[in-house]
């Protein structure tokens, strides 16, 4: 048990993507891998927020690991998000404001 065991950030930053992709995905309703594992709740309008908060609490979690592991995660993220999940409530502002960055309106207007 006394061994160190080095800690590989290319997995935990390849995680990180992944999960903020999941999240961004499930922000715009696209289909994630949560869709197939509960695919008869698609017709359920809670299912939508609830799959939001299943990739807002995995990300959260790996955000956690990497910093707790001393693994370089928030280049990975805007400085907006980085507060986002600095504070990590899932707020409406997380939701209507994930995609703004200072010099882009990108998703704002979809």
């Amino acid at each position: 048990m006394g061994k160190e065991l080095a800690v590989d950030a290319e997995f935990f930053l390849s995680k990180l993507s992944e999960a903020k992709v999941t999240f961004e995905r499930a922000l715009d309703c696209k289909h994630t891998e949560f869709d197939d594992l509960y695919p008869y709740m698609l017709e359920h309008p809670q299912f939508f927020w609830y799959k939001r908060y299943v990739a807002w609490s995995q990300l959260l979690t790996i955000a956690g690991l990497c910093q707790e592991l001393d693994v370089p995660w928030k280049e990975e993220f805007s400085p907006q998000q980085v507060g986002y999940l600095e504070q990590r409530v899932m707020s409406a502002k997380v939701l209507d404001f994930w995609f703004e960055t200072n010099d882009s309106r990108e998703h704002a207007s979809r």
